[in-house]
């Protein structure tokens, strides 16, 4: 509808609103955007232009149908938008044209520097996934990845790893989540409404992946000491007993430090553990000799030292690997905790006692290492677990 002179005089008032509050009507001009006319209940036509400025809608009354005519309004409406064109749009709309764009690689950095709680093996882990995964969608803005992807991905990824395949995609989710959360419009509705991940879930699609349930049998334990011993490596082979005998998770044994083994009160403590709880361990006679022994190979903070940038053991594959093929017993550095779990079990180790080995949360979410005696409660338990350990280890072994 384009505003002419005949337009206006043809148009009529709008009625009074039923409490007798004046109405008003608005008749926008189809060829110059922003130009327009208010039409009140009075009959007063007054000329307009509006124009978004700053975020918001701001409207200009030019003068009475009359006092100018519709050249004329035209001519101001004009005016009023190309001095206003070159204003800067809002912060609210820059960011929201930013965020519309950002990629996956962009959105999962932002996601890693937000969350603070997750550990270097942790982000190792996800950003593995993300460039192995998702090597060819990293430059792709998350608006573009659709559902159909994230399907044929997995699919793809499960007839290779069923296991990786679901990582992967509980990585993508967790990106998703944070984008869903984090960016915005100018309204503050989410740019990316959906995420494209819960098809797995509305299809049923997730792989059913069995837990390891893996451990070194007490049979099997002469020759994977035997093995261990013929590496060239001591800190290796200390670092794998050590898991053994303790019952760690890799990363709480790999950055072990010197202050944090105390000879004479014959303890470990873990600092950084899983659940975020200082972890004090009482030390058999074995580990007692055995970091005695590892304190004299090499100067270092860190009991397992390495020539690594971090400077201690991260994960010896290689030492895993040769190990594995010396004794016929396919390991992983986790078995070796299963192993310790099910050794104590056998030996009817106190279920308190068991927990606070571990690190677990007993009743009443109070563990035996909160307790003053928690440690000598502990300590003939861990003494009974390495002296298992030995006697099986020493029995006739079978390198056949």
């Amino acid at each position: 509808m384009q505003i002419t002179k005949s337009f206006l005089d043809q148009i009529s008032a709008p009625p009074t609103k039923y409490n007798g509050i004046s109405n008003q009507a608005f008749y926008r001009d189809s060829t110059l955007t922003g130009f327009g006319v208010r039409v009140t209940s009075g009959g007063v036509k007054s000329f307009i232009v509006e124009k978004r400025i700053q975020g918001k809608v701001r409207r200009v009354t030019l003068g009475q149908y009359g006092d100018l005519s519709v050249e004329q309004a035209r001519k101001e409406a004009m005016r009023f938008l190309d001095e206003n064109a070159t204003s800067k749009p809002p912060v609210a709309e820059i960011k929201y044209q930013r965020d519309r764009k950002v990629t996956l690689l962009e959105a999962f950095e932002d996601y890693i520097q937000l969350r603070k709680d997750l550990k270097p093996a942790t982000i190792h882990d996800y950003r593995r996934s993300i460039n192995g995964a998702f090597v060819h969608w990293q430059s792709k803005p998350l608006t573009e990845i659709t559902k159909d992807m994230v399907q044929l991905r997995h699919s793809a990824m499960g007839k290779r790893s069923k296991a990786r395949a679901n990582n992967a995609m509980r990585v993508l989710r967790a990106v998703f989540n944070h984008a869903i959360t984090m960016y915005e419009d100018a309204q503050g509705n989410p740019v990316i409404e959906n995420n494209p991940v819960d098809r797995l879930n509305h299809m049923h699609a997730w792989y059913r992946v069995e837990s390891r349930r893996t451990w070194i049998e007490p049979g099997e334990l002469p020759n994977w000491i035997a093995a261990t011993r013929q590496l060239n490596n001591e800190t290796t082979r200390n670092y794998l007993h050590l898991l053994l005998f303790t019952g760690l998770r890799r990363s709480e044994a790999s950055k072990l430090q010197w202050n944090d083994v105390d000879f004479n009160a014959r303890t470990l403590t873990v600092r950084e553990t899983k659940n975020h709880r200082m972890h004090v361990l009482p030390l058999s006679d074995f580990l007692y000799e055995l970091l005695k022994q590892q304190k004299a190979i090499k100067e270092s903070p860190y009991v397992f030292p390495s020539n690594s940038k971090r400077g201690y053991l991260i994960e010896p594959r290689s030492a895993v690997k040769r190990v594995s093929e010396l004794s016929g017993i396919t390991f992983t550095l986790h078995d070796l905790r299963r192993s310790f779990i099910k050794i104590a079990e056998s030996l009817d180790i106190p279920d308190y006692a068991l927990k606070s080995l571990l690190n677990h949360k007993g009743p009443n979410e109070i563990t035996v290492n909160n307790i003053a005696s928690g440690i000598d409660r502990v300590r003939e338990p861990m003494q009974q677990i390495t002296d298992f350990i030995i006697k099986n280890s020493t029995k006739n072994t079978n390198n056949n």
